[in-house]
């Protein structure tokens, strides 16, 4: 059985990620995303899903894009805004 880097816990269907080569071993999903999921800049809450990338700088979505200062972005056509 191999041990959870995040709760610890010992458990035989534990599985390994390999980010930048590093691997890394959990017993949930939720362990790994609570160790490797960015963090947005703004909010600080986990991005879970694609999120948003703007000059080097990772956020959850447009809104706390553009709260930091990144401009065109959008989450989608809808919310465009003119510059």
């Amino acid at each position: 059985m191999a041990k959870c880097e995040v709760c610890g816990n010992d458990y035989y269907l534990a599985f390994q990620v390999v980010v930048a080569g590093a691997t890394h071993t959990f017993d949930s999903f939720e362990c790994a995303i609570h160790r490797l999921a960015p963090v947005c800049a703004h909010c600080g809450c986990k991005v879970i899903g694609h999120g948003i990338e703007a000059k080097g700088t990772f956020f959850c979505c447009a809104h706390c894009a553009h709260a930091a200062g990144a401009t065109n972005i959008v989450d989608n056509a809808a919310h465009a805004r003119p510059d």
